[in-house]
């Protein structure tokens, strides 16, 4: 590659395509250790998981023992078929993470009762935020500004809210939802069914109180529960919200776990998230494809419903299969024999004199009273977690406690704990009557659910293996070829990062266990914020976002408690290039700020002077400047640092979009060239795997002055002046910071940086092979391009009528998915290779594109059809070109093996293009039911 660039070494390419005024001549090898092979790095990284130290936590707060099934932890949740795919986008060659993304929000639109699910958010909390911003943005009443939360709130999903909400200007308010009055200053509640406490009531009459003022009604279920209770969308409920770490996924201390969103048919476009609906092919077969605002944030900007634009799709597809593997009846005989379980162990306390109101339950009973010090003693003696009433204190301290009953509980264990009990209590163990599983006071789920064929034709290992498997087939992923698509860095995921995620010293951890149970955890945290602080430049990192959105507003929301400390609240202007990620304006809007767009020029740059003039006109109230590093459209821009210093000049804070870190990392680092902020994609640049569009983890890098106010925790002490908690947890997806671990321990300072010089290479020599059919859009100073690069499609479609969708989908029948697509300029491709590919795989793509580029100037000499060819009728199926009739004027050959030697590997599309506006207008985003079968039928 250097040959094919004139270039003798990467030292020499890399002065040529970084800026010389951010080049570090070296990379920071006293901060990291040196780089070890993958024996060596696993035998340290199993050292610091055994100073974890697992006991059996029965603390519940929304996280609970599970039994993943052997079938899906082997061939799901470590089949790096499911977990490097990318983000559906590409639904023809997606068909199989479709299904199992529709099989989600079909089992949670059943639970729940409200016919639309979205395809999974990020956790708990975060569903609720943002099902509280959904009834106040569809409010028309600007005198509703009060949103009332149930007192039995979990507490970290009261967190969360409170961080979101004072931003917006909404008035939090904490309530008996059986008492408090509702009027029209309410624009939405929230119950928790079952509340922390355990207790579950009828919510109709609250529902009801809501609807008559006008306000919203969310309620936040445990999806366990909900198998035995009448849907919460039949009691009225307008939105549903919950987590799904139950079903079959690791606790993991804390996450990735799928949170999931149901509403009624009326806020269908303001869902969060994304969505997956069903439509047809150009064939007229039924083809699924994500729906609607899937990435309307990218669209609509400042205006967006969310700064959501990614999922749990990992997780969420886990989950599916743990529903389709024991089915509905399966799924209820768990619950009952947890409500049975409970309903012993409130006779046992009784019986003891422990003092217990009557009360409905599923799984949880609460105990405040004085032997509570006692209880928790003896628990931890014989190796049990209980919560710590009230949350957060000390055992010592404490005046109650909580046990939770999981899938994991039996009679064993029951036992267990009422012999610990009894000795904290100084009695004998009582005698138990026969266990009564049911739930007295509440509707019941009385009709049958969950008809659909999919969770109930898979009940033998055999069949559901063959299921997943032919899932599998529907899908392209990293296991088939490269992924070349620009900002998303879709590299290496190497098996000996991703195998630690499975050890159960990091999966079976509780995220609210004992700060000693947890030192392992604490360690890898420390190492990690300490590499990663090095690497970019900055004096601390949050691990806590669990998104880049996430990042993005976390980063934010500290820049402004920075301005408020130091009394300087009323800045509120940010400044966003037009070429900004989508989620950029969309987070800063939801941080309480103002949106001021900046002008880009020519070259793709920043126009400084706009910039330098928007910063003078708005100098006082400037809050910051988002700004994305490598630009957006691939390219080092020289004045990065005078564009920071206008910035600082005028009272703002630079937050540096972190997406195109994988241009940086060991060469230059943005805390060193002027930004006080910056999200790292821990997802794409450190090496955790996209899992077909989640899990991702955002944390953010911070300058000195603004480490006090990273985010804190309710459950953990910090720093006075932190904002609080963006996720649930406070280490975000903590089970999956172990890849990012072992990526950085194995690599070392000097490979990192050699790996950016790579990707940097990889780039330019695709930008050098491509040029002559494809012209490279924007470049740098150099002539050079960063780690990307935009490919100009436009001239095709004057010359040729052939557009960007047209190439994407012809490269499917090449083997490949396609790059970027209309983004950030309308009719190009962003192509990213990144530093994982070798020679042979970037020449194989290069050789595809010339290749379509050839069937295009067919097309322009008149020698091909201009409809009937094979852009405009790919991608082709094998349906297609093995049926009886054969009406297109190029050959079968051409179709479906354009390249020598495709026989032997060839990924064939499951279904032909997609008629996504046929799906918008005719929304369907669960699976048919026994009815519409019949109809069909």
């Amino acid at each position: 590659m250097l040959n094919a660039l004139g270039y003798s070494d990467l030292k020499e390419f890399i002065a040529d395509v970084v800026p010389a005024d951010i080049l570090d001549p070296a990379p920071p090898v006293e901060a990291l250790p040196e780089g070890c092979g993958e024996a060596e790095a696993l035998r340290q990284l199993k050292q610091l998981s055994e100073t974890n130290r697992l006991r059996r936590s029965l603390i519940g707060l929304g996280y609970y023992g599970t039994a993943t099934p052997a079938l899906i932890q082997r061939h799901v949740f470590e089949n790096p078929a499911w977990y490097t795919a990318y983000t559906p986008y590409q639904a023809e060659i997606a068909q199989g993470r479709l299904e199992a993304l529709l099989n989600f929000q079909t089992l949670i639109s059943e639970l729940t009762g409200l016919p639309i699910a979205n395809a999974s958010l990020l956790d708990e909390a975060t569903a609720a935020a943002e099902a509280m911003s959904l009834s106040f943005g569809v409010c028309r009443r600007p005198e509703a500004t009060r949103f009332l939360v149930d007192a039995n709130v979990l507490p970290q999903t009261w967190a969360v809210l409170q961080t979101r909400a004072e931003p917006l200007g909404i008035s939090l308010e904490r309530i008996d939802p059986s008492t408090a009055p509702i009027d029209a200053s309410v624009f939405g509640v929230l119950l928790q069914l079952p509340g922390a406490d355990g207790c579950l009531w009828d919510p109709t009459a609250v529902i009801d109180a809501a609807h008559a003022a006008g306000a919203l009604a969310t309620v936040a279920i445990d999806p366990l529960a909900q198998t035995l209770m009448a849907p919460v969308g039949s009691l009225g409920a307008d939105i549903a919200v919950g987590s799904a770490q139950r079903l079959g996924v690791p606790m993991g201390f804390g996450g990735p776990h799928a949170a999931f969103f149901a509403t009624v048919e009326a806020y269908k476009r303001q869902i969060p998230g994304r969505l997956v609906g069903q439509s047809k092919d150009a064939e007229g077969r039924s083809a699924l494809r994500l729906a609607l605002q899937t990435r309307e944030q990218h669209i609509r900007r400042d205006k967006a419903t969310s700064n959501i634009c990614t999922a749990q799709v990992l997780l969420a597809v886990m989950a599916s299969f743990y529903a389709v593997h024991h089915g509905p009846d399966g799924l209820q005989a768990i619950a009952q024999r947890i409500v049975g379980l409970r309903s012993q162990l409130e006779q046992g306390l009784r019986a003891l004199g422990y003092p217990l109101e009557r009360a409905d339950r599923f799984d949880t009973v609460t105990v405040n009273c004085a032997l509570a010090p006692a209880v928790h003693c003896a628990a931890m003696a014989a190796g049990f977690n209980l919560r710590v009433l009230p949350d957060g204190a000390a055992p010592a301290d404490a005046t109650g406690f909580g046990i939770s009953l999981d899938e994991l509980s039996d009679p064993r264990e029951l036992q267990a704990l009422l012999e610990l009990l009894a000795e904290a209590c100084g009695q004998a163990v009582p005698e138990l009557e026969a266990e009564r599983p049911e739930l007295l006071s509440l509707p019941q789920r009385s009709q049958p659910w969950l008809r659909q064929p999919v969770f109930h034709q898979y009940r033998s290992e055999s069949e559901l293996l063959r299921y997943i498997q032919r899932l599998v087939s529907r899908d392209l992923s990293l296991v088939h070829g490269m992924i070349p698509l620009g900002s998303c860095t879709m590299k290496l995921n190497a098996a000996a990062e991703l195998q630690p995620v499975s050890w159960p010293a990091f999966a079976a951890l509780h995220p609210f266990a004992p700060a000693d149970q947890a030192q392992g955890y604490r360690h890898l945290a420390d190492d990690l914020e300490q590499w990663l602080a090095a690497l970019t430049g900055f004096s601390a990192v949050s691990l806590q976002p669990n998104a880049g959105s996430q990042g993005e507003y976390a980063g934010l929301l500290v820049i402004r408690a920075w301005h408020r400390s130091r009394s300087e609240g009323h800045r509120d202007i940010c400044l966003i290039p037009t070429s900004a990620h989508g989620t950029n304006p969309a987070s800063a809007v939801m941080a309480g700020l103002k949106v001021v767009a900046v002008a880009c020029d020519d070259e793709g740059n920043i126009d400084q002077q706009d910039l330098a003039a928007k910063a003078a006109e708005h100098a006082d109230r400037l809050a910051a400047l988002m700004v994305t590093y490598p630009s957006t459209h691939g390219v080092f821009e020289t004045g990065i640092r005078e564009i920071c210093s206008v910035v600082h000049q005028h009272g703002g804070q630079v937050y540096l979009d972190g997406a195109n870190l994988n241009a940086q990392v060991g060469l230059c680092r943005p805390g060193a060239f002027g930004a006080d902020v910056c999200h790292l994609n821990l997802h794409k640049t450190f090496c955790i795997p996209h899992g077909g569009g989640g899990p991702g983890v955002g944390p953010i890098g911070v300058a000195a002055h603004l480490a006090p106010f990273l985010p804190g925790h309710p459950l953990q002490a910090g720093a006075s002046s932190a904002i609080g908690p963006v996720s649930a947890a406070a280490l975000g997806s903590a089970s999956i910071l172990p890849i990012s671990w072992m990526y950085l321990r194995m690599m070392g300072a000097e490979a990192l940086r050699q790996a950016s010089a790579v990707a940097l290479l990889s780039a330019n020599y695709l930008a050098h092979r491509l040029d002559a059919s494809y012209p490279v859009l924007f470049r740098g100073s150099t002539g050079r391009v960063a780690h990307e690069c935009i490919l100009d499609l436009r001239p095709l479609k004057r010359d040729a009528g052939i557009d960007v969708d047209d190439i994407a989908k012809r490269l499917m029948d090449y083997g490949f998915h396609a790059p970027t697509v209309s983004w950030p300029v309308a009719g190009t491709v962003m192509v990213e290779p990144t530093e994982s590919e070798s020679l042979a795989e970037l020449d194989r793509f290069a050789d595809a594109l010339v290749a379509i580029r050839e069937e295009i100037r067919a097309i322009e000499t008149g020698s091909s059809d201009p409809e009937n060819n094979p852009l405009k009728r790919a991608p082709h199926t094998l349906a297609a070109v093995t049926a009886d009739d054969w009406d297109r004027p190029y050959s079968r050959q051409q179709a479906a093996f354009p390249m020598e030697g495709q026989q032997e590997s060839k990924v064939w599309p499951a279904v032909a293009r997609i008629d996504n506006a046929f799906g918008d207008r005719n929304l369907v985003c669960t699976c048919p039911s026994v009815e519409a079968m019949a109809v069909a039928a």
